[in-house]
């Protein structure tokens, strides 16, 4: 017993010595970083007083401390930045639905403002601003060197003025100039609409309507269509949406799954993250669904199209999306400002991050870009075509009844209705077409 007890003593006092021999470096190089740290804020001090009292012009020392602040945090990433009282202000407003300025979602690449989307029915829509463009230039004035807030107050100003922006596109061979005029920017959250049997649910943004619009929106076109038996499907449309609150992508995408995990965050500390499940009920009550994404589509709006294409509750049809899995926590500031600062990755069910690398649709469909009418193609379009019933002297079809050659003239508006939609969008045509397809192969196929 005696040996035992020397030989665990033995063991206790090693372990107390190999603590202190491993917890000594460390504390040395805790100690020397905090050094460190202090030496850097006194240099800090130092070119500020030097600014201040040397500088050829006076300075606003208020403005100076907000530049290194946001300096700070913009050279973490692209999404993190210092919110002045008036930018904080202008975030709260925007969240509720209603801002002035363009109507363009932008972020910064290569030192130029980068468009991830324009919003629909805004100036910058019908401009004809699309996801992708870069802007180089605001009113003459280059971007390059200013941060993406420098960047966004240039192009601010007041209702109805004029701005012309210069705009690099994929495809065109020179710069190109686009004036818009300034607005009051009205976000509808949700539009839609039926399409023959389709329910078209266009989701603009995610902010504090958007789920109560989309159910609202769903219901009325159910009812419009006689019920949910006269609908073969739905098309959640999040395309040009450049995302919005976390709080509203959980709940849209709630709203079309009864049950399993919606997305997960992870912070620096792993076991701090945290998970969002879905809880039982489907508004769509079972229907197919056909999510359609593009570059633009963007943070909530990939939440989404992710969460159901995970759960296989959707079908993604469109290109691949922006990218953006990160999580900003906006923390407010004394004095009114706010810190908005980079604090997670969010994680699709599967376990995905979709950062930089975006949500691949399952089925890729190009958008193909409007060409200009020529007057040949007006002269075509002026023509009806001709089939074999405009001949002189055809043979009749007698094998068919009077109800089924009125059938066949009931469906032929339908067929020109669907022609003409493929012409101005196809993507959300081909969306149609997959749940008519769907609905033709009845519900026992997989």
């Amino acid at each position: 017993m005696k040996k035992f007890v020397i030989a665990a003593l033995g063991g206790i006092a090693a372990g107390i010595v190999a603590t202190t021999q491993v917890a000594g470096p460390l504390l040395a190089q805790e100690s020397e970083r905090s050094t460190s740290v202090y030496e850097q804020l006194d240099l800090f001090g130092d070119i500020f007083e030097r600014i201040r009292a040397q500088y050829v012009e006076e300075v606003d020392e208020g403005e100076l401390i907000e530049a290194a602040i946001n300096g700070m945090l913009t050279s973490l990433d692209p999404h993190s930045s210092y919110l002045s009282p008036e930018d904080a202000a202008d975030m709260r407003v925007q969240t509720r639905g209603e801002f002035g300025g363009l109507g363009i979602e932008v972020t910064q690449e290569d030192g130029f403002v980068k468009v991830v989307s324009p919003i629909d029915g805004t100036p910058a829509d019908a401009a004809g601003i699309e996801a992708g463009d870069f802007i180089t230039h605001v009113d003459g004035e280059s971007v390059l060197g200013l941060t993406l807030d420098e960047a966004v107050d240039l192009m601010r100003g007041p209702v109805g003025s004029e701005i012309i922006i210069t705009v690099v596109r994929d495809g065109e061979g020179e710069p190109f100039d686009v004036s818009i005029i300034r607005d009051t920017i009205t976000l509808t959250a949700v539009r839609t609409r039926l399409e023959g049997e389709t329910v078209v649910l266009r989701v603009t943004t995610f902010n504090d309507q958007t789920y109560d619009n989309l159910k609202e929106g769903l219901a009325e076109q159910i009812e419009a269509a006689g019920g949910m038996e006269g609908v073969n499907g739905i098309v959640l449309d999040l395309r040009n949406n450049p995302g919005g609150l976390l709080t509203q992508a959980i709940r849209v995408s709630d709203a079309f799954l009864e049950k399993g995990e919606i997305v997960s965050t992870r912070g620096r500390v792993l076991t701090d993250g945290d998970r969002y499940n879905a809880t039982p009920g489907d508004l769509a009550e079972g229907k197919p669904i056909v999510v359609l994404i593009n570059g633009g589509s963007a943070s909530a709006s990939e939440i989404v199209a992710g969460a159901l294409q995970d759960h296989r509750r959707a079908v993604v049809v469109g290109t691949r999306s922006f990218g953006k899995g990160s999580v900003q926590t906006v923390m407010p500031l004394r004095g009114d400002g706010a810190m908005r600062l980079t604090t997670a990755r969010y994680y699709t069910p599967s376990g995905r991050s979709i950062q930089a690398l975006g949500v691949s649709p399952d089925i890729v469909v190009e958008q193909p870009r409007r060409r200009a009418e020529t007057e040949e193609d007006a002269e075509d379009g002026a023509r009806p075509p001709r089939s074999e019933a405009d001949l002189r002297g055809r043979l009749d079809n007698a094998s068919l009844s009077e109800d089924e050659i009125r059938q066949i003239e009931e469906e032929r508006p339908k067929a020109e209705t669907a022609a003409r939609l493929r012409e101005e969008d196809y993507q959300l045509a081909y969306a149609i077409d997959i749940l008519k397809g769907m609905e033709a192969l009845g519900p026992d196929q997989p």
